[in-house]
């Protein structure tokens, strides 16, 4: 009965890290007491789901102190570059509007109402951007070149166009995240995808042979025995000269065994339904219906590769696993302890007896950064861009065996610095290793990976790669993958582990020009300690970074905190956005309102379209991208045209209906604002670049909501008076003042000064 049982939980205190949890449960009313260690396998946290079966279970963090709520941080708001530009060039127009609407209340002078009239001038929105950016969020999800693309914001597509620096991890953005097996090295003898056949052959003779059990180590189930008539420790007895045969099975069969896989099959008890159901139920091993099941495609490629070459996992629980031979034979193995794998250590352990023989053996496998006490440093596999493992194993006797299951389950019910008493106790196991074997799995590349980043790259994005892999591992992939251009040189940044060391590598680093830079996790985070400001703005002028041996937690704060703008790939996608703005006259006037909001909408908002080249010709000539990142198309200089511009314009259209000036004020109000409304449809036409059916569909229909206006409006327009030649060349000189010399201006600029795309159209 729950309710009766004296007990009690020593549970550490709440902390991020979801991956860990340290405790202790002891029952007072048993006899003797029970003392047990906790674990993140005792461990759930909130929000899980329970997949099947029944749980009970003690609440021990709630609230504030769950891993959920501590993991919880407030989003940043992401607020593009165009938006800082333009709300400080808005800023400043908006303060020229002021100053501008003082000085006309001014000379009219500060009589009457005086106060209303200033604020008669009106200040204009940004209507138009915001909708262009929601069309163009549309536009991107509708885009038949990248189909089922979402965007999440409708703010910020326009970065799209502005990229300076792309962010991306390796595995599953650069590569499939589809491991293969590619290599086995023994030491003095390496096999490889065409030579798989040789030791296929060798397990099979290894398993045929009826004293294998001896040769093997322990690997076949033909000798009985007990634990009792175990053959001694195997670091105590001279070392022999193994055969091939017997150094191929033990390292394969060490692969089989070191593992955190678990094989699953479907079977189809249902009508029709499929249900997964563990291999013990009916000792059914289908080959044909069974799947492996791993937190890393890593483990799952070695365990299907020893199935391509014989020895075949076909069970596992709990307790034990189960391997199959080429003979058919079942192998059972009781599992002691297991190890898991930690981005902290970098390896994995598994002890295991072997039922027939009781034999205990460790086996282990790992970086060979984290095996260094064993094997030297070496770059065979990785200058082949593949991820190297290295495996190794110990035989125990039963009283090693005990006295360190002893000393480990101390270690585990300690509350205080629980990991390091652990890994204390597991690092005392892993001495006088015996090396079996390297292995060797490729991460596949993306399709069309490299013609993309060297697209990119000539666009003039400067990518940086984010990958755990190895320094050697990490520059074979960055330059297959084409992220490093022929013929372009590396700089290796050496470890640091000072303030002094970081300090002589930056200088030696600051010297070199146009190279790539390669950095591991460790040096990276010294570097930004002591020297951020110098590292960045050096790291910045390299075409390339990549960082390598990096923590998740190092990718998280480096890709997803610091990035403006985020991209989840989903398939194949492609970069293409771009913005253009025109800015309209300034006038004051009484239909300011119907101006801005019927008459020229259209035309403005229709420029969403434009394109200065197609498609096509930007994937071809991605240097074309390098001008929009300068961003000069939205600047002071840009801003400041435009303001000129406008006030041209405006006091030629002010000035220009006054020196004209009719008998009655309506007919300057007709000349004035038909004049206005030409004026801004040309100056739309002059810039845009491509012409679509739909600008001109705006152009026209602006035309007609303004002459079907005049029949509502007559007691503000002469309809009459329109109709007359006086009002026509009235309106067709104001017009051509006002917008001839600007298209004159245009001509000669593109004609001695044109753009880089004029020059691909012309």
């Amino acid at each position: 009965d729950l309710f009766s049982i004296r007990a009690y939980v020593h549970a550490s205190k709440p902390q991020l890290d979801i991956h860990s949890f340290e405790g202790n449960f002891t029952r007072e009313d048993s006899d003797p007491q029970l003392h047990e260690s906790l674990s993140i396998d005792n461990t759930l946290w909130a929000s899980t789901v329970v997949a099947s079966g029944t749980v009970i279970g003690l609440v021990i963090y709630t609230g504030k102190e769950t891993r959920s709520v501590l993991n919880t941080s407030s989003a940043k708001n992401k607020v593009g570059l165009l938006d800082l530009e333009l709300n400080r060039l808005t800023k400043a127009l908006f303060v020229a509007q002021v100053v501008l609407a003082v000085v006309m209340v001014a000379l009219q002078g500060f009589v009457g109402t005086w106060f209303r009239n200033l604020f008669r001038f009106v200040v204009l929105l940004r209507v138009n951007l915001d909708m262009g950016k929601a069309a163009y969020a549309w536009m991107i999800t509708r885009d038949e070149n990248i189909p089922g693309t979402v965007v999440r914001t409708s703010t910020i597509p326009e970065e799209l166009g502005r990229l300076v620096y792309l962010l991306t991890d390796k595995t599953g953005t650069l590569t499939k995240n589809e491991m293969v097996f590619k290599r086995l090295h023994l030491g003095t003898v390496s096999y490889g995808t065409d030579t798989m056949d040789e030791i296929q052959s060798n397990i099979i003779q290894s398993y045929a042979q009826p004293s294998n059990g001896v040769a093997g180590g322990g690997g076949g189930g033909g000798a009985g025995g007990t634990p009792s008539s175990r053959k001694p420790q195997t670091q105590s007895a001279p070392k022999v000269r193994k055969s091939a045969v017997s150094r191929i099975h033990e390292a394969v069969k060490a692969i089989a065994l070191c593992h955190n896989v678990t094989p699953a099959y479907e079977s189809h008890a249902g009508a029709g339904e499929k249900e997964t159901e563990s291999a013990e139920a009916d000792q059914d091993y289908d080959d044909d219906n069974r799947t492996y099941h791993a937190s890393s495609p890593d483990e799952v490629a070695l365990v299907q590769w020893t199935e391509s070459v014989g020895l075949t996992l076909v069970s596992r629980d709990l307790a034990s696993l189960q391997l199959r031979t080429p003979s058919g034979q079942t192998l059972t193995f009781h599992i002691l302890q297991i190890f898991p794998f930690t981005s902290e250590s970098k390896r994995m352990g598994i002890i295991v007896r072997e039922e027939t023989t009781g034999d205990i053996t460790f086996y282990m496998k790992g970086a060979d950064v984290s095996m260094a006490t064993i094997v030297q440093y070496n770059d065979w596999l990785d200058e082949e861009g593949l991820r190297t493992l290295v495996v190794a194993k110990k035989s125990l006797s039963e009283e090693q065996y005990q006295d360190f299951e002893s000393r480990y389950n101390q270690a585990k019910l300690s509350i205080h610095d629980r990991s390091l008493k652990v890994a204390a106790v597991v690092e005392s196991l892993e001495r006088e290793l015996e090396l079996l074997c390297l292995t060797g799995v490729e991460d596949q590349l993306q399709a069309d990976v490299r013609p993309t980043l060297e697209l990119l790259r000539n666009a003039g994005i400067k990518i940086w790669m984010l990958t755990g892999d190895k320094l050697e591992t990490a520059t074979c992939i960055a330059k297959s993958s084409h992220l490093v251009s022929r013929n372009q040189d590396i700089h290796v940044f050496k470890p640091v582990s000072s303030r002094g060391e970081a300090h002589l590598e930056l200088n030696a680093f600051r010297r070199k020009h146009d190279c790539v830079l390669v950095i591991s996790g460790d040096s990276l985070e010294v570097c930004l300690s002591f020297y951020e400001h110098e590292f960045v703005e050096l790291a910045c002028q390299c075409p390339a970074v990549v960082c390598c041996r990096c923590s998740p937690t190092q990718k998280a704060q480096i890709g997803m905190e610091a990035a403006d703008c985020g991209i989840g790939i989903e398939g194949k996608a492609v970069f293409s956005s771009i913005f253009y703005f025109a800015s309209v006259p300034l006038y004051q006037g009484f239909l300011m309102v119907g101006y801005t909001t019927i008459y020229t909408m259209f035309p403005v908002f229709s420029m969403v379209l434009d394109q200065d080249v197609k498609p096509e010709t930007a994937l071809l000539y991605p240097e074309l991208y390098k001008d929009l990142t300068k961003g000069r198309s939205l600047s002071f200089k840009t801003f400041l045209i435009w303001v000129l511009i406008s006030l041209y314009q405006g006091g030629i259209l002010m000035y220009g209906a006054l020196m004209m000036f009719e008998s009655e004020f309506l007919h300057v109000v007709a000349i004035s604002f038909t004049a206005l409304i030409l004026t801004e449809l040309l100056m739309v036409a002059l810039t845009i670049r491509t012409w679509h059916w739909l600008m001109v569909l705006a152009q026209v229909l602006s035309l007609v909501f303004y002459f079907c206006s005049l029949f509502f409006l007559d007691e503000y327009f002469d309809l009459p008076f329109m109709t007359t030649w006086v009002f026509l060349w009235k309106v067709t000189t104001i017009t051509l003042v006002s917008c001839l010399p600007l298209y004159i201006i245009k001509y000669l600029k593109r004609k001695f000064s044109p753009p880089s795309y004029s020059k691909l159209s012309s």
